[in-house]
């Protein structure tokens, strides 16, 4: 039995909830979200609190799921999400050129990613990469997306790697 699905979700001031036709709609400062909703589970809204039910017991752990990506909706729209890379490399450099992030990843050629809608790509430095959205599927997505560019390599550390990344080092082959 899911005790996901039991806990309440506080709805933050300026956001605001809606439901038609079995589509979620999230809508706060930082943009608005939709999701279908599954046709097992019933979501209600009363005083600013959302609360998720199944319609029979059998389906208790899709309340559960749907209650977790309702949840982060609200936390994206309200706060949103980011994930932060870091490029480890002689000469790994990153920049945002208008609409694309131009990754130099010690190939012989530039690598241009297409930033898409709903995401947005900082590089405070040439090392960091900010991936920051409402949405955190996408932002996750993207992030994942870059870093499968050039994953961290178990030798030397080279790659681009999360920030929270712990990559395990190997021993070089003793002659």
């Amino acid at each position: 039995m899911s005790r996901i699905a039991k806990n309440p979700i506080e709805l933050p001031k300026g956001v605001e909830f809606s439901q038609a036709d079995g589509v979620v709609r999230v809508k706060g400062p930082k943009g608005t979200l939709e999701m279908n909703l599954h046709p097992a589970v019933a979501i209600t809204l009363e005083d600013g609190v959302l609360a998720v039910a199944p319609h029979n017991e059998a389906d208790m752990a899709m309340a559960g799921t749907m209650r977790a990506l309702v949840a982060n909706m609200v936390e994206g729209v309200s706060n949103g999400f980011e994930k932060k890379l870091a490029l480890v490399g002689v000469g790994y450099r990153a920049s945002v050129q208008g609409k694309s992030l131009n990754l130099q990843l010690g190939f012989s050629h530039p690598v241009d990613f297409q930033i898409p809608e709903g995401v947005t790509i900082e590089t405070p430095s040439q090392t960091e990469i900010f991936v920051r959205g409402s949405d955190k599927q996408q932002v996750g997505q993207v992030a994942a997306k870059i870093r499968a560019y050039r994953p961290p390599e178990p030798y030397k550390g080279k790659g681009v790697r999360y920030a929270d990344e712990r990559v395990v080092m190997k021993e070089a082959k003793k002659a």
